[in-house]
């Protein structure tokens, strides 16, 4: 009778780690569907960033070429300063008396000259600037074109996957509440608390290479082996979490894949 009870209390013991550690497989899918929906609006809006950044730098390389603009305007208008200049005083020069104002007058003639050159190739300098900056402004352009291209193309993709998983998270809220009941209520509530205090939501962690998955302190060897003989539930001391045998969680991993993958079929 006692070593009937004892397998029993084995079965009984394998039988809860195996319900807890699906109820976990369940609940962390869960919990990846609405973190990947929250962080959703994150991702678009850094897109959506993007693109107004680009906008705006468009905007200010045109401010900049009607900025260019107006200097070359005011180059022209300097232009036709000195060319009136230079008219004003060759006519002088027939009403001359000497030859000191022949020559003051041929020194501004000359200055206008110069400055009309010098205005010409700052003129030429500034048309250079202004066709780099429209081969900069295409360039971007098409950037912004591809950016747009690419939000639309996210915003479907996302789109479908949120309505597949939404499919999905009905599904596994069903089944969260099934296996939730398949549990001991003093167990259960165990299991939500340790969820609830931890960051991941783990709170059936799988031992590997001696420690709990995500942690980097080692379980005792004696603990490893009342572990792996499955006759009681062990809670690791660091994190509180209740531990499952690696190979005992991959069985359960492996059929609940094939389980998920049967549903989409």
């Amino acid at each position: 009778m006692n070593k009937h009870n004892k397998i029993q209390e084995t079965i009984t013991v394998v039988d809860k780690l195996r319900v807890l550690y699906n109820l976990q497989l369940i609940d962390s899918r869960i919990d990846e569907i609405q973190k990947f929906r929250i962080n959703i609006p994150v991702e678009l809006e850094s897109l959506e960033e993007e693109l107004e950044k680009i906008q705006k730098k468009l905007e200010s390389f045109h401010e900049e070429i009607l900025s260019i603009k107006e200097d070359i305007n005011k180059q022209n208008k300097n232009i036709k300063s000195s060319e009136a200049l230079i008219s004003k005083y060759e006519k002088q020069k027939y009403h001359i008396k000497n030859h000191k104002e022949l020559y003051s007058l041929d020194k501004e003639v000359d200055y206008q000259k110069l400055e009309i050159q010098l205005s010409k190739k700052k003129i030429k300098e500034l048309n250079i600037q202004i066709h780099k900056k429209y081969e900069i402004i295409e360039s971007k352009k098409e950037i912004l074109k591809n950016k747009k291209e690419h939000l639309f193309h996210k915003k479907k993709e996302l789109n479908n996957i949120l309505v597949e998983n939404e499919k999905e998270e009905k599904i596994l809220l069903k089944q969260s509440l099934c296996f939730s009941k398949k549990v001991d209520n003093n167990l259960l509530k165990i299991y939500q608390r340790i969820r609830n205090r931890v960051k991941n939501g783990i709170a059936i962690a799988p031992v590997q290479r001696g420690a709990p998955l995500g942690s980097y302190l080692a379980i005792t060897p004696q603990k490893y082996s009342e572990l792996v003989q499955r006759n009681k539930l062990l809670v690791d001391e660091h994190s509180g979490r209740i531990l499952i045998d690696a190979e005992l969680a991959e069985e359960e991993k492996k059929k609940s894949f094939v389980f998920c993958y049967n549903k989409k079929l």
